[in-house]
C-alpha cells in the first residue's frame, strides 16, 4: 500500500518535468521560428487590405527596437505614402502666447472742447472716419458768448473807424484839436485789437473766417458747435446720445477713435527668454483666425518687471495690419526670431512615431517592399515638419503617412 503511494508521487513528478521541458522547447521554436503571417495593419482610412497579410521578421535576443522590419506586398504598399526625406530651413525662434489690442498710442478720446448738450451724432461704433470728419454737435453757451463778443467787437470797430474819419475831417478845417484826433486813433486801434481777439476766440470753437464774416454781416449767433475727429481711424467706442450734457475731460469720452493700421500684440514671455529680446526686433504673429498666415511687426516695449506668480514679463509689439484684418482681443502666438535658420533633414509629423519609452522612430525603405523601423533624434517642430538631427539623411525613403499603423501591426505580430 505504501509502495503504491510512493510510485504514484514519483510518476506525477516525472510527468510535470516532461511538460515543463516540452513548453520550453515550444517557446524556443516560437522565438526562432520561420516568418509568420499576421493580420495586415489598418490603412490610414481605417480599412485593412482584404485578404492580405504583413510579414514581420522575428527579433533575436539582443536586437534593438529600431532593427525590426515589416514586409508588404505591392498592393499593401499602395496603402501607405512614401516619400524622400527632404531638407528644410528651421527658424531659430522663441514662442509665447498673448492677444492683440488697439495701439493705445494711436487711440484718441474725443471730448467736446466746451460744455454743452449733444444735438446730433454722425458716426457709429465701427465706422471708419477721416481726419476732420464731423463726429457730433453740441449746443454750446460758450459759443454763443464768443459769437456775441465777435459781433460787438465788429460793431465797435465800425463805430470807432467812422469817428476817426470825422475827427480827421474836422481837424483839417480846424474844427477839433489834435488831441481829439489822437483820442479817436487810440479808440480805433483798441477796437481793432478787440475784434482780432474776438475772432481768435471764435476760431477756437472751430469757426472759419468765412463763417465769422457771415455771423458779423447777419448779426446772428450760431450756438451749434461741431466736434471733429482729430485723426483718421475707426470709431472704437461711442458713449454719446442726443440730449446728453457733456463736459471737457469728463469720462467716458463721447467718442474714441483709433488708428488701426497698426495693432499691439501683448505677449507674456518666459523670463528665461529675456536675454534674447531687444527693442526693434522683428516678430511674427500667428492668429487662429488666419491659419497658415503670419503678420509681421517689431518689439516696441519690454516689461520692466517679471510677474512673481507666472515668472513671465509682458512684451509689446507693434504689428502692421494695413488691410484691417485683425481685431483686438484675438488670441495669438508670438514668434521671435533669435538666430539664423538651420537647414536640416525634415519629415512630416505623421512620419515620426513616439514609442512608449519616449524613443522617436521612422519607417525607412529602399525597395518599396520592406520597411525598417529606425530610431532618430528630433529637434524643432515647424510648418508641419519634424527636424531630424540624427538617424536619417535627406533623400532616404520614409513612410510619411501610416507609420503609426505599421507600428501597431508590428506590435500585434510580436505578441
Amino acid at each position: 500500500m505504501g509502495f503504491d503511494k510512493k510510485s504514484a508521487l514519483v510518476g506525477a513528478a516525472l510527468a510535470t518535468a516532461v511538460l515543463i521541458v516540452a513548453f520550453g522547447l515550444y517557446l524556443v521554436g516560437f522565438s526562432n521560428g520561420p516568418l509568420r503571417d499576421v493580420p495586415a495593419p489598418s490603412t490610414p482610412n481605417g480599412q485593412g487590405a482584404k485578404g492580405s497579410s504583413v510579414k514581420t521578421l522575428p527579433r533575436a535576443p539582443g536586437d534593438s527596437l529600431a532593427a525590426l522590419s515589416v514586409e508588404l506586398s505591392a498592393q499593401e504598399f499602395q496603402k501607405f505614402k512614401v516619400e524622400p526625406a527632404r531638407e528644410h530651413d528651421f527658424k531659430i525662434q522663441r514662442e509665447a502666447v498673448g492677444n492683440t489690442d488697439f495701439n493705445r498710442e494711436m487711440s484718441v478720446d474725443v471730448f467736446a472742447p466746451f460744455p454743452g448738450k449733444i444735438i446730433t451724432l454722425f458716426a457709429k461704433a465701427g465706422d471708419d472716419v477721416q481726419k476732420g470728419a464731423m463726429l457730433f454737435t453740441i449746443d454750446s453757451p460758450d459759443l454763443v458768448q464768443a459769437e456775441s463778443t465777435l459781433i460787438s467787437a465788429a460793431g465797435t470797430l465800425s463805430f470807432t473807424t467812422r469817428a476817426l474819419e470825422r475827427a480827421k475831417q474836422l481837424y483839417e478845417v480846424q474844427g477839433v484839436a489834435q488831441k481829439d484826433v489822437d483820442q479817436a486813433i487810440t479808440e480805433q486801434q483798441a477796437a481793432e485789437g478787440a475784434l482780432r481777439a474776438a475772432r481768435d476766440a471764435a476760431r477756437i470753437f472751430g469757426k472759419t473766417d468765412a463763417e465769422m464774416d457771415r455771423i458779423v454781416a447777419e448779426r446772428k449767433v450760431d450756438s451749434v458747435l461741431a466736434v471733429h475727429s482729430p485723426i483718421t481711424g475707426r470709431v472704437t467706442a461711442r458713449n454719446a446720445a442726443p440730449g446728453l450734457f457733456v463736459q471737457p475731460g469728463n469720462a467716458p469720452a463721447p467718442y474714441t477713435v483709433s488708428d488701426i493700421s497698426t495693432l499691439w500684440m501683448l505677449a507674456n514671455v518666459a523670463e528665461t527668454d529675456f536675454p534674447v529680446l531687444h527693442l526693434g526686433q522683428e516678430v511674427a504673429v500667428d492668429v487662429k483666425a488666419y491659419p497658415g498666415r503670419l503678420f509681421h511687426g517689431k518689439i516696441v516695449n519690454i516689461g520692466a518687471s517679471v510677474d512673481p506668480n507666472t515668472r513671465r514679463l509682458l512684451v509689446r509689439s507693434e504689428v502692421r495690419d494695413p488691410k484691417h484684418e485683425l481685431r483686438p482681443g484675438m488670441f495669438a502666438t508670438f514668434l521671435i526670431h533669435t538666430g539664423r535658420a538651420m537647414r536640416s533633414t525634415a519629415v512630416p509629423f505623421a512620419g515620426v512615431v513616439r514609442e512608449s519609452a519616449g524613443t522617436m522612430t521612422v519607417w525607412v525603405t529602399t525597395d518599396r517592399k520592406r520597411l525598417v523601423r529606425r530610431t532618430v533624434r528630433v529637434g524643432l517642430q515647424q510648418d508641419g515638419l519634424h527636424q531630424i538631427l540624427e538617424g536619417l539623411k535627406p533623400g532616404e525613403l520614409v513612410a510619411t503617412d501610416g507609420a503609426l499603423f505599421l507600428n501597431n501591426a508590428l506590435t500585434a505580430a510580436s505578441r
